[in-house]
């Protein structure tokens, strides 16, 4: 009698297919990546370094956020985060320097011109303070309302002047490179610098 004769299976196809399905795998997936916040941090000053002139008390507008998530303004004023933001812009755009030969005159601002507020966007400071207690969805929404009013004010100036938002420019950067539109963008940019101060965070 003879014996019966069990067909081998080809291993190697089997192979193929597993190294296929790990490439598919790899390809399809998705991976979550963690954001941030654009922040450039200051150089280091050498030893010898003259240091800045001092600031202005009304040039500063003082935030600051506590370990239970409570917003501070200029250090008494208790205020919601979704007023943030415009307590920001009404002290960048104050304007107030108004007959100062120091400073100038702020021909754009739509402020209230108030004498004990900002002279001049240029001079306007945020100073941000935390407590390492502070949650970080509150910090990140401190950040929000302050880069959001930076942003109105650019797209407030950049229609009057370009007929373009600021935001339509920076979107436009994409498919055009041109120096024109650099220069549109580092005006705007000038007219509304970012000047933000972060303060070491308190507790423990």
């Amino acid at each position: 009698m003879s014996r019966r004769v069990v067909p081998e299976i080809n291993a190697g196809s089997m192979a193929d297919i597993a190294f296929l399905l790990l490439i598919f795998f790899l390809v399809a997936t998705t991976m979550e990546v963690d954001g941030g916040i654009a922040r450039k941090l200051p150089q280091k000053q050498p030893p010898n370094q003259i240091p800045p002139p001092k600031l202005k008390e009304k040039n500063v507008l003082q935030i600051a956020i506590n370990r239970k998530d409570q917003l501070l303004v200029e250090g008494a004023q208790r205020v919601a985060i979704k007023d943030l933001k415009q307590i920001t812009i009404d002290f960048i755009d104050n304007g107030g320097g108004v007959g100062n030969k120091d400073v100038g005159t702020c021909d754009y601002c739509k402020g209230a011109k108030s004498p004990s507020s900002s002279d001049h966007p240029n001079k306007a400071v945020i100073s941000l303070k935390s407590d390492r207690g502070t949650s970080y969805g509150a910090f990140i929404a401190i950040h929000d309302a302050v880069g959001q009013a930076y942003t109105e004010l650019r797209n407030r100036v950049s229609k009057e002047r370009y007929g373009k938002s600021y935001e339509a420019l920076i979107k436009q950067q994409k498919s055009d490179k041109s120096q024109k539109l650099k220069d549109k963008i580092r005006a705007i940019k000038a007219l509304y610098p970012e000047i933000i101060s972060e303060v070491e965070p308190t507790g423990n």
